[in-house]
């Protein structure tokens, strides 16, 4: 068992090695940076998955105009290799940060982007006292010092620094750029997306392309933005997605990095637990776990694991994207909610302007931004079977059905539906459904080709504000079949509930009684009952729903 402090929070990597903080080496990224045949690197990962710490690191490992780093990395895996002799110390080094570049409007972001090239340039003022800069250079670097730069001369920030500390130490140029797309996010939510594409664009790009004092460029952010809004000409990029092989273990905990950090807190019983909370992302092949939510858990070590990485986040934008949708969206989500996974085309290179116009951009957004996984092999035409990562993430989905129906039924109201319901009073849970199905619900979503889908996800929905008390289960095998619904309750002692969920057959000619009587003969004869009954509880009443358009009717009896 270890007595190291837990870098809750920490990016610099020199702070965690100094003050001796447990630290998971990763240090073969550099090596791998190094060996890279691309000159510029995109690396994007969602947030919180140690994006930072590594470029942190990759400053202390390449800066030259640094005090003497090569202490920093005794003893980890850089040093085993011959990269380490060769280019430890010997570059100098850009490293720019847009992690806080989010503001309301084009006026105040521009304020913050000349602040972020102004302190880089404070960093290099040495470079004011000596004579390799020409006169021309000086009036430039003093205007980057008093950010009175005009937009123009921004855009040539980057390389105009990157030549003179390149002809300074007469040595090619690490340039590194954190959260590269903070901006163009802000941009896009506040109105201003326009203003702050053209400006990155012009900025990587006098930076980066065909730049002949850089020796690597790195950057990060969590997504690529496609190569026509912001990398336009950039043809030495290499990107390495969470869809790629490349560097998939250096971002985030791997299983076995997982279960040594819980064996050094002396939490190895807890692994399971951790598993199914905060594990399931899938990099490039490899499982992947959230490391932020890992070491908030193994700091606080709590009775019940908590959404520690859902609740750092600004979920504004998903629940825009999803709402916007429309009924497919919303149904495809209640799959999700199911346990199930969906297929979708996944497209790498997002421009962020076109969610609002396509649907289909919505997954691949939410897969790069950690809120899917990939569940399957890739299919035809970069399809990709996508389902939710792990508990934790599956905890947002819950909230933001829940702010669906709050924005159109009183929470009151869900709540006297949902008591009713658990307490065995089905007739009022009936008047009480058909009521909010009547007022939510319009015939666009019940009338399409599948409603009992429709139907599913939304009961579903409203069953999700039981979680607490519940394990709410859908589309389960029990007995000889798949129920539609069920609610186990933590508390034995209390009201077991399955549900089954049919459609009144118009073609038939089928009434609603019949339908009711097909959908109860069903739970009984594929004995739905059974998980239920092998957890132990006794009372379980058996449920079936018959719908036609915004009709429903119910029937329910207590299991014998």
């Amino acid at each position: 068992m270890t007595t190291k402090k837990l870098p809750i929070g920490l990016s610099d990597f020199k702070e965690l090695m100094v003050n001796d903080y447990y630290y998971i080496d990763k240090t073969k990224y550099i090596k791998d940076i190094i060996k890279s045949s691309a000159k510029i690197l995109l690396l994007p990962r969602p947030r919180r998955f140690g994006k930072t710490l590594n470029l942190s690191m990759l400053k202390y490992f390449f800066d030259k105009s640094l005090e003497n780093n090569k202490q920093l990395f005794k003893e980890l895996e850089i040093e085993k290799h011959e990269e380490f002799e060769l280019h430890q110390g010997k570059y100098p080094v850009i490293f720019m940060t847009f992690k806080d570049v989010k503001h309301l409007n084009w006026e105040h972001c521009l304020s913050s982007l000349k602040y972020v090239i102004y302190d880089e340039f404070t960093k290099h003022r040495y470079l004011m006292e000596g004579d390799s800069l020409f006169p021309d250079e000086k009036i430039f670097f003093q205007k980057a010092l008093e950010r009175s730069l005009s937009q123009d001369e921004c855009h040539n920030a980057l390389k105009y620094l990157s030549k003179c500390l390149s002809r300074y130490y007469n040595m090619p140029v690490v340039i590194l750029i954190d959260e590269y797309d903070t901006p163009i996010h802000a941009g896009y939510a506040k109105g201003y997306y326009e203003e702050i594409i053209s400006f990155m664009r012009n900025f990587l790009s006098g930076g980066l392309k065909d730049n002949t004092y850089l020796f690597k460029g790195v950057l990060t952010g969590i997504l690529r933005v496609a190569k026509e809004s912001v990398f336009s000409g950039l043809n030495n990029l290499g990107v390495y997605t969470l869809l790629d092989k490349e560097f998939n273990t250096f971002f985030g905990f791997t299983e076995p990095e997982t279960a040594n950090l819980l064996k050094d807190y002396d939490l190895s019983n807890r692994f399971n637990e951790v598993s199914s909370w905060y594990n399931g992302y899938n990099f490039g092949g490899k499982v992947i776990y959230n490391p932020w939510s890992i070491l908030q858990f193994t700091h606080r070590k709590p009775k019940i694991p908590s959404p520690y990485w859902v609740n750092t986040a600004d979920t504004g934008m998903i629940d825009s994207l999803a709402t916007k949708g429309g009924r497919e969206v919303k149904e495809e989500i209640g799959y999700l909610l199911e346990g199930k996974s969906i297929v979708k085309p996944v497209y790498e290179s997002i421009v962020i302007y076109d969610l609002e116009k396509r649907d289909d951009l919505l997954w691949s957004f939410l897969l790069f931004s950690g809120y899917l996984k990939t569940a399957g092999e890739k299919g035809q035409k970069n399809t990709y079977q996508l389902a939710i990562p792990n508990r934790e993430v599956r905890y947002i989905y819950e909230e933001m059905i829940i702010r669906w129906f709050g924005e159109k039924i009183e929470s009151s109201r869900i709540e006297t539906l949902l008591n009713s319901l658990i307490k065995g009073n089905i007739d009022d849970f009936e008047y009480l459904l058909a009521d909010i199905v009547e007022k939510v619900l319009s015939f666009h979503d019940t009338g399409g080709t599948e409603p009992e889908k429709f139907y599913h996800a939304f009961i579903l929905g409203l069953l999700v504000w039981l979680e607490d008390r519940y394990e709410v289960k859908s589309n389960r095998e029990s007995g000889l079949g798949r129920y539609d619904a069920a609610l186990i309750p933590k508390d034995r002692s209390k009201i077991g509930i399955i549900m089954e969920f049919k459609k009144v057959n118009k073609r038939k000619k089928e009434t609603p009684e019949q339908t009711l009587k097909k959908a109860m003969e069903q739970i009984e004869k594929k004995k739905y009952a059974a998980e239920l009954q092998a957890a132990g509880i006794k009372d379980i009443i058996k449920i079936a729903i018959a719908f036609k358009g915004k009709e429903l009717w119910l029937e329910h009896s207590l299991l014998k």
